[in-house]
């Protein structure tokens, strides 16, 4: 069976970033995502920079059966994963009470259960190939978040089960990184509906910026990495900051819908 990294959400933002990062150092990709217009774009794109050309699955990661049908897949092409990227993922934005409670469960079967899936589905795979897993969560990760409560526990989900991997998997010589960006550019703020303020903005990093510091980190065994070093400071700073006084800063809604 070849080796691959299986890379999710890569048709756009920190996703192709991060393909094309591992394309540069020379790993033979497997690229996933729904729209396969998309991936085909960005596989001609690294075939034309003089990289093997990567493998394109669209794949619908909201299906219950997508993990299943990916790992039959690459079975069926002779492949298996020496390296997961777990990137895909979006955001909604309003109360909870408020918003779809389909969307919402949709968004926890990307961020969540796919996400959990595809890190245990290959585990014998990774270890035969001393690789490991990307695990991309969020600053918003280290605290909750009115105004887009669900997606925030779900990166606290994805920041908790990666660290808890980084431990078990370590004997096996499986390496788990989950990379904790702030605000990035892409597609998924517009999906999302975030609004981000003057403060948040100066946070903002690029997504190719992102991608080098969260191969670097994987490639070096961290078990988390937080991208940019203000973000690094306002993480630290939170661990300061009471919860009841984060909860009032971080809170997305209309003032009014605050009570205040």
């Amino acid at each position: 069976m070849k080796p691959v990294v299986l890379i999710t959400g890569a048709s756009s933002g920190i996703g192709a970033a991060l393909a094309r990062v591992f394309a540069a150092h020379g790993h033979e990709l497997v690229l996933v995502a729904r729209r396969q217009d998309r991936l085909n774009a960005l596989a001609d794109e690294i075939a034309a920079a003089g990289r093997s050309r990567p493998t394109v699955l669209a794949a619908d990661l909201e299906r219950r059966d997508a993990a299943s049908a990916i790992a039959a897949e690459l079975s069926s092409r002779g492949l298996e994963p020496s390296v997961v990227v777990n990137n895909a993922g979006f955001g909604l934005s309003g109360a909870a009470a408020a918003v779809s409670r389909d969307e919402q469960l949709a968004m926890i079967d990307v961020n969540v259960r796919a996400l959990t899936e595809l890190s245990l589905m290959f585990v014998d795979s990774l270890a035969r190939h001393r690789g490991g897993i990307l695990n991309v969560a969020s600053v918003a990760a280290f605290l909750p978040g009115p105004g887009m409560a669900v997606y925030y526990a779900s990166k606290a989900y994805v920041l908790s089960l990666s660290e808890a991997l980084h431990r078990e998997l370590s004997n096996r010589g499986v390496r788990v990184t989950v990379l904790c960006p702030g605000p990035v550019p892409t597609e998924f703020q517009a999906r999302s509906g975030m609004q981000l303020n003057a403060a948040a903005r100066a946070l903002e990093l690029s997504a190719e910026r992102v991608a080098q510091i969260g191969y670097d980190a994987f490639m070096r065994g961290k078990r988390v990495v937080v991208a940019g070093i203000n973000n690094r400071i306002a993480v630290s700073l939170m661990r300061l900051v009471p919860n009841g006084l984060l909860l009032r800063l971080v809170d997305q809604r209309p003032r009014a819908a605050r009570g205040g």
